[in-house]
């Protein structure tokens, strides 16, 4: 806070206050959306971007990281979690906080022993696998919500895909046109009308839909009559319209000695994002990131938001660049996000009550196809099928498959260790004293 906070004045608070508005139109779908990834219920995602977002700005180094939930650790959390609790039960939402707790003190730990050159040492094809892969699971687990399916419950990419087909003759019409309708509209207001929140503007339209449905029926149900006999259209249901409220997650050593392997690999991975993140933004803005700082403001944010009702976090890379682009000065700009942010919760509640689950399936398949960077894949398959590559780039391409069909075949945190290690042994291998 010392080496940003005497630029703060009366000209950059008004920049950061813009640019928090932004960020807070952009976060409020986000982070439903993300909740409902990490199998949690709507308003933890909103919980998650305020109390940890605002400690992670005031105690990084950034002046543009913007931290909360993201897609990559959601998919994580979900998968640790599901196998030892229903998701969205009480049980489910303390299990995140405990996850949430052990993910900060990690992450503490290694910024105060100095270790904040760790990420230096993970090779980015780790992340692109593995942020690939998680993709491929969002879409797959989305699938059921997208169609109305009936369908068993799966755990898996290839198990979830193949029940999907199975069970696609019980599609509901309903259901699929309200998805459709979100993901076009999605799609086309996110490349036509940038300066608006695509995903707001998605989810009304699927909304809008899903209250005329009824008003249709009569008029199709002579010609499609399955669509009256499918009509039900399954609805979000309405979020406490309150500040996000205190929590306490467990201090069972036995719940944390299962939850240790699924916290280290989230650690890693979310240290991994928002360094990354951070330096990408800092080129730009000119500001050198100090890593070990950075390790502790995210330390700090995941022990805070274990007790403000947040699960683990991160920084988010749409969020920051927006946050950027938005003209942030400093980091009140992300403190200014979440306060408006909480101030919407008291109006949005009521009104996400009548938001259609197919609606959010339908932004989720965006945010998945968001995740996949489709230049560095081209780049790194291409390393394998180029005749004469050099070694390098031939390794990050191993890392890259590897990592990803990990992800998908295997539990999410063991698919991060498998990245790492191979990355560090073929680093080791290249290097003049492995060679």
């Amino acid at each position: 806070m010392r080496a940003w906070w005497p630029r703060v004045d009366r000209t950059t608070l008004r920049a950061d206050a813009i640019a928090g508005l932004s960020g807070a139109l952009i976060v409020l779908p986000q982070g439903i959306a993300y909740a409902a990834i990490a199998g949690l219920p709507p308003e933890y995602g909103l919980y998650c971007a305020i109390g940890p977002a605002i400690v992670a700005a005031l105690f990084g180094s950034s002046w543009h990281l913007v931290s909360g939930p993201t897609a990559a650790i959601s998919i994580v959390v979900f998968s640790a979690l599901s196998p030892l609790a229903a998701p969205g039960s009480p049980e489910y939402v303390t299990l995140a906080l405990t996850l949430g707790l052990l993910v900060g003190a990690i992450q503490l730990t290694l910024g105060l022993v100095r270790l904040g050159r760790l990420t230096d040492l993970i090779s980015h094809s780790v992340v692109v696998g593995f942020t690939t892969g998680a993709a491929c699971l969002i879409v797959a687990s989305q699938l059921k919500h997208f169609f109305g399916l009936t369908m068993p419950a799966t755990s898996g990419f290839f198990p979830t895909v193949f029940q999907a087909i199975v069970a696609l003759p019980t599609a509901n019409p309903a259901v699929t046109t309200v998805g459709i309708v979100t993901l076009v509209t999605c799609v086309l207001s996110r490349r036509w009308l940038r300066r608006l929140p695509h995903m707001v503007i998605a989810m009304i339209a699927g909304g809008f839909v899903a209250a005329l449905w009824p008003a249709l029926i009569p008029v199709v149900a002579e010609q499609l009559p399955a669509i009256a006999e499918n009509a039900a259209i399954p609805l979000v249901g309405a979020l406490p319209a309150a500040v996000p409220p205190l929590s306490l997650p467990s201090f069972d050593l036995s719940i944390w000695n299962r939850l240790g392997g699924s916290a280290i690999a989230i650690a890693v991975l979310g240290l991994t994002e928002a360094v990354a993140i951070a330096r990408a933004v800092a080129l730009r803005s000119g500001q050198v990131i100090a890593g070990n700082q950075e390790f502790i403001g995210q330390g700090l944010s995941n022990l805070a938001g274990s007790f403000l009702s947040g699960y683990p976090s991160s920084g988010s890379f749409t969020r920051s660049g927006v946050n950027y682009e938005a003209g942030a000065k400093t980091p009140l700009a992300a403190v200014f996000a979440s306060l408006i942010l909480m101030a919407f919760l008291f109006f949005i509640a009521p009104v996400v009550a009548y938001l259609p689950i197919a609606a959010m399936a339908g932004v989720l398949f965006v945010v998945a196809r968001g995740l996949v960077d489709g230049r560095e894949i081209r780049g790194l398959v291409g390393a394998v099928l180029t005749p004469g590559a050099p070694r390098i780039e031939r390794d990050e391409a191993a890392v890259f498959l590897v990592t990803f069909f990990a992800t998908l075949l295997i539990a999410l945190e063991f698919a991060v260790f498998t990245g790492i290690a191979l990355s560090l042994v073929l680093r080791v291998l290249r290097s003049p004293q492995g060679a």
